[in-house]
């Protein structure tokens, strides 16, 4: 965590998956302030802070990071140490039929917080502009895909995006070099891997198929579901962010990743397993498995090469197979709520 003295933490899309994980992170481990700048979007979930908005180190703004107008307001009232771009549209498989969202958000969003940070960096005084850090927050996905032999993805790897959504953030990655190369803006960027954990929506993976699976629904899996990914759990990302803050190096790019390369038909199988523990009556669950129509573009494998991070002194420490019944059991308890 930050050891600095409390700082006021700018976090753009914190209302989101990863971006509510980090902001309990922050709330539950630190004395620093958080400014939650987000857009509410059909993805996120309202539990994920209910415990925290009364808490007098938070302070959520409803808003859009292309409204170059409020975001400069933000700026100008809150006076942030840093900023945490998180905001993003995520889910690639709507980025293959509806693009627009994924253009608008992820690059020329960026683009406008680029600029309004740009502006305010340049007001601050010499120590705070030296000690001011922008953190990008992006995928492993912009390097494309690996065969199942290929070393892992490094920080030095060729972009080669598949996806409308990957492409987008391709394009902010290359904004947010470029207003530090040009204007000295003060960036660190990660490129993550998949990313799993509680409250996450229920159009990805894994809780999409511990959904259907408590409601004893088909499980669908694109193509053989031999689809290589590496999980990384979002709580251990959270460490990995607040981190980079405080020892990245300004400019540079740290790859983030579990060390837990599962293929997705390995995923369904786990989960179908441990479903049969605590639904014994609906087992075996494995019979819900239907094998759909691949996915168009589908990656065949991510995996990062994390001795950069670890060099800082970041590593994972939670286990996927660990996590997934204590995920099911959360989900469960969600929807009965």
């Amino acid at each position: 965590m930050l050891t600095m003295k409390a700082s006021t933490l700018l976090i753009t899309g914190g209302s989101g998956f990863i971006g509510s994980a980090l902001i309990r992170h922050i709330l539950d481990n630190t004395s620093h302030r958080v400014i939650n700048f987000d857009k509410l979007t059909y993805a996120v979930n309202p539990l994920s802070l209910d415990n925290y908005q009364s808490h007098p180190n938070y302070t959520f703004i409803h808003g859009d990071i292309c409204d170059g107008d409020q975001l400069e307001a933000t700026f100008d009232k809150h006076q942030p140490d840093y900023v945490v771009h998180l905001a993003a549209e995520s889910h690639v498989d709507k980025s293959i039929y509806a693009s627009s969202a994924f253009i608008q958000t992820n690059i020329i969003g960026t683009y406008q917080l680029l600029q309004c940070t740009l502006g305010y960096w340049h007001t601050l005084e010499t120590d705070k502009q030296s000690a001011f850090r922008l953190l990008h927050i992006s995928t492993d996905e912009v390097f494309g895909d690996l065969e199942p032999n290929d070393a892992p993805f490094t920080e030095r790897s060729r972009y080669k995006p598949s996806s409308p959504y990957s492409a987008s953030k391709a394009s902010s990655d290359h904004l947010v070099r470029a207003w530090h190369r040009t204007y000295g803006l003060p960036i660190l960027i990660s490129n993550c891997s998949n990313n799993y954990g509680p409250y996450q929506h229920a159009e990805k993976l894994i809780p999409k198929l511990i959904h259907n699976a408590y409601l004893q629904l088909p499980l669908p899996i694109y193509g053989d579901g031999q689809q290589i990914r590496d999980w990384l759990h979002v709580d251990d990302h959270a460490q990995a962010m607040l981190l980079l803050l405080e020892k990245g190096k300004v400019g540079e790019t740290y790859c983030v990743g579990g060390e837990c390369e599962r293929a997705n038909l390995e995923i369904v199988n786990r989960i179908c397993e441990t479903m049969d523990g605590l639904f014994p009556n609906h087992a075996p669950h494995i019979d819900l498995i239907q094998h759909v129509k691949d996915r168009e573009g589908h990656d065949v494998r991510y995996s990062v090469n994390t001795n950069k991070i670890k060099n800082l002194g970041w590593y994972p420490s939670k286990s996927l197979e660990y996590e997934l019944p204590y995920l099911i059991r959360h989900f469960i308890l969600q929807t009965e709520h």
